[in-house]
Formats: C-alpha cells, sequence, structure tokens
C-alpha cells in the first residue's frame, strides 16, 4: 500500500531533508508532500528544491517560498536590492524550471484519501482555505479575542487549537511552539533550522517520524514569532 509523508519546514536543511526519506524507507508510489518554507535560513535550499524535484515530490507554499518568488519577479525588473543578499543568491542560481515549480505551488492542499487538509501557517474556525486570506495562511500563528488572525504567538490562542473539523490539518510555520498535536490540527514544525529536528507524519496511521539537526543553522530569537 502505498504511503504519504507530510514533512515539516525545512528551511534549507538539505542534509536533514536526506535522513528523514532514509529513515522513512520511501518507496515507490510513496508521496511526499511538504508544508511549505522549503527554501532561506538553512544551508542548502538549492538542494532542497533539486531534491523534491528528483523525488516528485508536492508542497504547499510558504512564507519563505513567497519570499524568494517576490525577489526573483524583483530580480526580473532590475530592482531586488531590498531583498537579504542569501536570498538573492539563491535567486541568482535557479533554474527555469525550479522556478517554475515553485511558481505552482499551492496555498492548500487537500489529501481526501487521509481526510487531511495542509496549509503552511493558519486557518481562522470554521473558514475553509478557499476563504482565508492569503495572509493568514502564510502567516497566522495566533487568533485574538476578536477573531482576527495574528503572526504571534503572544497575540492570541493557537489557532490549531480552536479547529473543530472535519478535516485534520497539518501545518508549519511556528517553530517557536513546535510539535502542537491538537484533536483536529498538527502542527509539523519543529525547528531544524534552530537545531531541534525534522519531522514527518506518516498517513495512513498519523505516526511522526524525526530526525536530529546536524546544528543550529540559524537563531530562532524574538523575531521568529513575527515573520
Amino acid at each position: 500500500m502505498s504511503r504519504t509523508f507530510v514533512i515539516g519546514d525545512v528551511h534549507g536543511c538539505a542534509r536533514e531533508l536526506d535522513r528523514l526519506l532514509d529513515r522513512c524507507e520511501l518507496g515507490r508510489g510513496d508521496r511526499v508532500v511538504l508544508v511549505g518554507d522549503l527554501v532561506n535560513k538553512g544551508p542548502d535550499s538549492l538542494t532542497v528544491i533539486r531534491r523534491c524535484l528528483e523525488i516528485g515530490a508536492e508542497a504547499v507554499l510558504g512564507n519563505h517560498d513567497d519570499l524568494l518568488l517576490r525577489c526573483i519577479a524583483a530580480r526580473r525588473r532590475d530592482d531586488d536590492d531590498d531583498f537579504p543578499e542569501p536570498v538573492r543568491k539563491l535567486a541568482r542560481k535557479l533554474k527555469d524550471e525550479e522556478i517554475g515549480w515553485l511558481s505552482e505551488l499551492p496555498l492548500f492542499l487537500r489529501l481526501p484519501a487521509h481526510g487531511v487538509l495542509v496549509v503552511h501557517a493558519g486557518l481562522r474556525p470554521g473558514l475553509a482555505p478557499e476563504h482565508e486570506e492569503r495572509a493568514n495562511l502564510l502567516t497566522m500563528r495566533s487568533i485574538r479575542a476578536d477573531g482576527s488572525g495574528s503572526k504571534r504567538i503572544d497575540e492570541g490562542a493557537p489557532w490549531a487549537s480552536l479547529r473543530t473539523g472535519p478535516e485534520h490539518i497539518l501545518f508549519g510555520h511556528d517553530a517557536v511552539r513546535g510539535l502542537q498535536e491538537w484533536p483536529f490540527a498538527t502542527g509539523l514544525d519543529t525547528g531544524c533550522v534552530y537545531g531541534r529536528q525534522l519531522t514527518a507524519m506518516l498517513l495512513p496511521g498519523r505516526r511522526l517520524v524525526s530526525v536530529p539537526a546536524k546544528k543550529a543553522y540559524a537563531d530562532a530569537g524574538r523575531g521568529d514569532k513575527r515573520r
């Protein structure tokens, strides 16, 4: 029986991605889906993208992937000076095929055979992803008292704690809170790029598989709460 592996935020941690795929014993017919933020912060974003293409992986768009695409568009206009140099450097290295693959990443992905919905960041209670704001799908971490979404972890309750189904949502983006296990949502960003772990969920069965980071490639800091 074919399996599906949904993998948390990789952030350029190519070695850890390869180790996780090895540990999952990826086989012919198995499906790999990433929750976004394939790139930036870590040491080898280019290899991560190329590995995804090599194995036929799917992904939803993360805010850092979106940043890279905006940098690529600005570079074509000769107007990319305001982007961080690591992002500009990566944009220069990408081939057309790789840019095309990134450009086609959806904001959400349904896995109906498993009753699962994959998004990068957040989805407000009671909303279908088709009706959610793009910014919330890419950056939301919390729900304020007035029901609006927030990027911050200190501005309300974890949005995933308020979901009531019917689909089980798999998401990333929230490395500060780390692994989140709620009745109708699981957060898979276990902070690999910050020296913790890279985590996947195996479907069916919803079993978690993790590998440790080789090292901390970035400092989470307070700023990560706001991105």
